[in-house]
């Protein structure tokens, strides 16, 4: 055995022994985590979401320039491993070569050579888009940026060091090319860097070697100590995620447990150990933030900043509690309050915004949320006005103070049933809080009301017996009181025996479609907007063939298109509608902008930056339409308040697609 192999070995044991301590550390410190979280179900469909989303990059690609340099970057060091695997075992056997593979050793080496190249032009792009162009997602702190530099300069030198081993090992050979190795760029490069008699060729193969070997394995330690953590971590927080059918649900706590001491997190402890593996696995890369509509209008909440704290705070706390030690400065802090301040949490949409543009599938939300329910379940602590909210849900059974026996005047003159009155009916009509209460969504439900009327469906109403669906009490991380509503409401429901169910709020579609399944309410849910395209392709509502010309714009609620997958829909009624032309403001359907109301921001002050419902009626009243439509009250409410800041009520209207439709139907 050579001096080189046992040099090897010897650098290779102790890298590969310190990476293993660093790897056992990770592990440890995210066991800490004591909220239990089951991911491991269903393997088939979480290996496809592996498949597509780390590998196929699928989420990348929504950002198409910074998708295309990381997708070379990616799948240049997947490729990357042949090299790196020849490599390595040439340090234990000098003699060895892939190219015993036979024909596949040129397309390994082919790739290498195409792929060395485009990393290079890619990482000196990110390198000049980072810290030349100042890209605003991509402004960290000062230990970000050295550490982001640090990564890709290691990524540069790979590349550099794997040429350098081809050119020299190509020159070495009198610039011959070995059976089966198709090296284009480097064989062209042996002629430019070496002469027709490269005599130090084979010395320069040796440090090209060690340089590749030396610089691979410093990677390696590093990334456990580095935001590019998520290189090793990301795979598994795909792995692990929630799938589409929970993805936008919020987990229940088990209010029995009796065992349960904090309610929600308030520290790293009562995380689960998938939000303390999304803190790994955040690469600060900003999507998140740049989407949020929070940040955008200059308020302090940033989602990466969330999850970055999580991830320090792991880092501060996790070591002292898995090894027993004390330090009064550390463990005096908590996660709530000295890392993410409370004005953050409150500041929050619900919107998934952040949770639709990450590349790694971390759920932002589901953090924030937990973290609310400690200020609300266990400490008492939220904006004073909540409490006025909170005991209207508990009282009235909705958020505003209103007689929970006016619920269903709306109705009066309509010839409408309740369920009490005869429950046998096809499908029962939610109207919702709003839809019940508020004077201007009154109008919508009413014509929705009509148009069900004209398409003669049998439906009926709950009525007074109608409660809060619980969503804004759960948002806002009242646990206690969304379960109370949610469970007084299915036991009514499954009491009439209840199947189908039509409701022109998306977030009373959203809760009682997906959440009430949590705790035995099982319906088939459908949006107004889903029930009038059907009732308009059945030619049960019949559209006027002319009428006053109307230039719309769609706004797509969170909860109905982002949370639902609802966008075709409400387009498709409107596109129906001879008189109507429809444009699309430059945010739209996944990249939908928020009206500011969801997560019980509806009814919070705005304590810091600016208006999240005035920067989207600006981007509405940019398309210069006349009406803005809208399929949901809150998005209605932001929208119409936000039409008369900028004094546009003479000129631009706000209506839900069914006034609209009703208004042109025959």
């Amino acid at each position: 055995m050579e001096i080189k192999n046992i040099a090897f070995i010897i650098v290779f044991l102790a890298a590969l022994g310190f990476f293993t301590f660093s790897c056992r550390n990770l592990i440890r410190n995210m066991l800490v985590a004591k909220k239990k979280d089951n991911r491991f179900g269903k393997p088939g469909e979480r290996i496809k979401k592996v498949l597509t989303v780390a590998f196929g990059q699928s989420k990348l690609f929504r950002d198409f320039k910074a998708g295309i340099l990381h997708f070379i970057i990616f799948w240049g060091f997947v490729l990357f491993l042949f090299a790196v695997v020849e490599a390595f075992i040439q340090g234990f056997y000098s003699p060895f070569s892939l190219s015993v593979t036979g024909p596949f050793y040129s397309v390994v080496t082919f790739i290498e050579d195409i792929f060395g190249l485009l990393i290079i032009i890619s990482v000196l792009f990110a390198l000049y888009r980072r810290y030349i162009l100042h890209i605003k997602r991509l402004e960290v702190d000062k230990h970000g940026k050295i550490d982001a530099a640090i990564i890709l300069l290691m990524i540069l030198m790979v590349c550099v060091a794997m040429f350098g081993e081809n050119i020299s090992s190509i020159a070495n050979r009198g610039f011959v090319l070995s059976k089966y190795e198709v090296h284009p760029i480097s064989l062209w490069l042996s002629h430019v860097f070496y002469t027709a008699n490269p005599v130090y060729a084979g010395t320069f193969f040796e440090i090209f070697w060690w340089m590749h070997i030396i610089v691979v394995l410093s990677f390696l330690n590093y990334l456990p100590y580095s935001k590019h953590l998520h290189v090793l971590s990301s795979i598994p927080n795909t792995y692990f995620a929630n799938l589409d059918e929970i993805r936008n649900t919020l987990k229940p706590i088990n209010l029995e447990d009796e065992s349960v001491e904090v309610y929600g997190a308030a520290d790293i402890e009562q995380l689960s150990w998938k939000q303390i593996l999304d803190g790994y696995t955040c690469t600060e890369c900003g999507r998140c933030t740049q989407a949020c509509p929070a940040n955008t209008v200059g308020k302090v909440l940033s989602p990466r900043k969330i999850i970055t704290d999580i991830r320090k705070r792991t880092f501060d706390k996790a070591p002292l509690l898995v090894d027993g030690k004390s330090n009064d400065e550390i463990l005096s802090k908590t996660l709530v309050h000295d890392y993410i301040t409370d004005l953050e949490l409150w500041d929050c949409t619900t919107c998934m915004a952040c949770v639709q543009e990450c590349p790694v599938m971390i759920e932002h939300v589901d953090s924030i949320v937990d973290m609310r329910r400690n200020l609300v379940l266990s400490e008492s602590q939220f904006p004073s006005n909540l409490n006025s909210v909170f005991k209207s849900i508990e009282t009235n059974f909705t958020p505003w103070a209103f007689n929970a026996a006016d619920r269903a005047n709306w109705a009066e003159g309509m010839n409408i049933k309740t369920m009490a009155e005869d429950p046998n009916c096809d499908i029962l009509f939610w109207v919702g809080c709003a839809g019940s209460f508020d004077s201007r969504y009154q109008k919508v439900t009413k014509a929705f009301a009509s148009l069900m009327q004209k398409a003669n469906i049998n439906f009926r109403i709950l009525g007074t017996e109608e409660k809060c669906n619980g969503d804004t009490a759960r948002r806002l991380g009242n646990e206690y009181l969304a379960q109370m509503m949610m469970k007084e409401n299915i036991e009514l429901l499954n009491g009439y025996g209840v199947k189908k169910i039509v409701t022109a709020c998306p977030h009373c579609f959203h809760s009682l479609g997906n959440e009430y399944k949590q705790f035995g309410g099982n319906y088939e849910v459908i949006h107004h907007s889903q029930l009038i395209q059907q009732l308009l392709d059945e030619g049960r509502i019949q559209l006027k063939d002319e009428g006053e010309k109307i230039k719309a714009t769609y706004h797509d609620s969170c909860y109905l298109g982002r949370y639902n997958k609802v966008f075709d829909s409400p387009r498709e009624t409107l596109r129906k509608i001879s008189a109507l032309e429809l444009t699309e403001m430059k945010r739209n359907k996944t990249k939908g902008f928020c009206c500011g109301a969801g997560g019980g921001r509806m009814f919070l002050e705005d304590e810091d930056g600016g208006r999240i419902n005035l920067e989207r009626t600006r981007e509405a009243l940019e398309t210069n339409s006349d009406t803005i439509a809208s399929a949901c009250p809150f998005c209605m409410t932001m929208l119409t308040d936000g039409v008369k800041h900028f004094e546009k009520t003479d000129q631009v209207e706000v209506k839900d697609i069914a006034e609209i439709v009703f208004e042109n139907s025959k």
